[in-house]
């Protein structure tokens, strides 16, 4: 049969402390947070990289649309005269 523990008291007053495997949970605990940490900031640099994406097709596409008007002004010129 099993032992009987007493049914008042604090649990810590009849547990032992195992010391190891609290140094162990507390080691993955702050892993878990690093990790966390880790994946916010890897998102936030996501979302930067992906505004800074934009903002260089922006450049990229107005660029190329000055060149056109460009263009165009430059054959207009010539079909006009």
């Amino acid at each position: 049969m099993s032992e009987r523990r007493p049914t008042g008291g604090s649990r810590f007053l009849y547990d032992s402390f195992d010391a190891t495997a609290a140094r162990i949970e507390a080691n993955e605990r702050v892993a878990e947070e690093r990790w966390a940490a880790l994946e916010y900031r890897l998102g936030q640099i996501e979302t930067a990289l992906d505004r800074l994406e934009r903002r260089l097709w922006l450049g990229v596409y107005g660029a190329a649309a000055f060149l056109v008007a460009q263009g165009a002004e430059a054959l207009i010129g010539v079909l006009g005269k």
